[in-house]
């Protein structure tokens, strides 16, 4: 299954350890992504969802293992790679156009950016226009507010055409309105661009309402390693389970159902629970992209 996986699959990451020193932080990560899917991850504080995600960004390498796109070790950031960060990445002297057309710009010759300039414009206010930007494109990161400035860090990731976009708990410094408004506005992003999101959140409504899939990091877990302090664990995929097909969102309407919330129960049991400490071999890895090499 692996081998099948790593060579259909946009993303494939195979036996990831990472560590800091002597400090395991992913302990055997298996995770393989097709196009096209919006991969939720959570996890208690400290598992290492960030860390996952800076690996396959480039920014920071595994101590062992495989991360692959598209069958090739990825390497430094690139444009094939997109990133939303927590905090708004604008630069604070570019207008929001700017702002958007900076990547394009910085990727070009003077001379290609001088024929190129007329038409990335036009195809920036088009972004910004289906983004609810258009009226604000002059303005710079200071005069909008969190939710426009993170509407227009998502079309600036965007704008490179990432073959993946990674967004790191993007809006978790929005007030419940706004966050509500940008979770509906990367659906539509999502379904109309076809994208595919490898999106951390520490918020297990958002997470189990975006996702096609829900991925859980825990280091809560027993082995054949036993206990004691002996024993050096880091996170694992704990959880792995299908929530709708590619292509399909959610209605606002499910998070009141009742399905919605025992699905929040159990993750928040298997992934966050120190006290529910599940054997690796009993690990709820449902999905049909799901694997355990070890």
């Amino acid at each position: 299954m692996p081998d099948k996986l790593k060579k259909i699959n946009l993303l494939h990451i195979q036996d990831v350890f990472k560590k800091y020193g002597d400090k395991v932080i992913l302990d055997d990560i298996d995770l393989s992504m097709g196009p096209g899917e919006l991969c939720a991850v959570v996890g208690p504080s400290g598992c290492g969802k960030s860390t996952l995600l800076r690996l396959i960004l480039g920014q920071e390498r595994s101590t062992s293992g495989q991360v692959l796109m598209n069958g090739t070790p990825i390497g430094p950031p690139d444009v094939d790679r997109g990133i939303v960060y927590q905090k708004y990445s604008l630069f604070p002297n570019l207008s929001a156009l700017d702002n958007v057309l900076l990547g394009k710009k910085l990727g070009m010759w003077f001379w290609q950016w001088r024929e190129e300039k007329e038409r990335l414009t036009e195809q920036a206010m088009e972004f910004l226009y289906r983004a609810g930007m258009s009226a604000h494109f002059t303005k710079y990161p200071y005069q909008l507010s969190g939710g426009q400035q993170q509407r227009v860090a998502v079309i600036q990731a965007l704008f490179a055409q990432p073959k993946i976009l990674l967004m790191d708990e993007p809006f978790s410094a929005l007030d419940p309105g706004t966050r509500e408004d940008m979770q509906l506005f990367t659906l539509e992003l999502w379904e109309e661009y076809n994208l595919t999101i490898f999106f951390v959140t520490h918020d297990l409504e958002e997470a189990v309402y975006l996702g096609t899939r829900i991925v859980a990091l825990s280091q809560y877990y027993t082995d054949a390693r036993g206990e004691g302090k002996e024993v050096s664990r880091g996170a694992k995929v704990v959880l792995d389970k299908h929530l709708r097909d590619v292509g399909s969102s959610a209605s606002p309407d499910i998070k009141s159902t009742k399905e919605f919330a025992e699905l929040i129960r159990e993750i928040r049991r298997d992934a966050f629970d120190p006290a529910y400490r599940q054997h690796t071999e009993k690990f709820s890895l449902t999905h049909r992209h799901s694997f355990k090499t070890v």
